[in-house]
């Protein structure tokens, strides 16, 4: 794993985590939780988070190598119990199946039906950004004009290095 650089005081009781989610496989986030907390706190700031009811949460504690190394179920427990450490992984494990969370709702938009409108209706509307356009080009008709060639930040985008997989 990557080392990271993290902020650590000196009396402070808290650590910081990297959480992920069983349903939502773009859920990525660094947290900060006290050690002090109870584990049903942890999961209460967890569902307004993730969206995942704090009666249907289940919580896994991974260290920085990916082992798994506890099942936080005792929701009466402080966080700290469970002995995690900076840099290790808390996963939510949904486990109701007809949670807002399943299905890809949250994450895959191709669920989602479009809104979609014939071009009569369209043409038929006012203030849409079609009629500004046009009467911006009546009033500038050089600006209309002046066409923006559809590479024209090619050269910028090429150097653009994407990593994935990473945080």
């Amino acid at each position: 794993m990557t080392s990271r650089l993290h902020l650590h005081l000196d009396g402070d009781d808290s650590v910081e985590l990297h959480v992920t989610h069983s349903n939502i496989p773009s859920f990525n986030a660094d947290l900060r939780f006290s050690l002090q907390m109870p584990v049903e706190a942890v999961k209460d700031k967890l569902w307004k988070i993730c969206g995942t009811a704090v009666n249907s949460m289940s919580l896994e504690l991974y260290d920085d190598s990916g082992a798994k190394i506890a099942l936080l179920s005792n929701d009466s427990a402080p966080f700290g119990f469970y002995s995690p450490l900076n840099g290790y992984r808390l996963h939510v494990v949904d486990l109701d199946p007809s949670s807002i969370t399943s299905g890809g709702w949250l994450d895959d938009t191709s669920l989602v039906q479009k809104y979609e409108i014939s071009e009569e209706a369209y043409e038929k509307r006012q203030g849409t950004f079609r009629k500004f356009k046009e009467k911006l080009a009546h009033q500038n008709p050089e600006i209309a004009s002046t066409k923006v060639p559809d590479n024209y930040m090619e050269d910028l985008c090429a150097n653009i290095k994407v990593r994935q997989g990473g945080r």
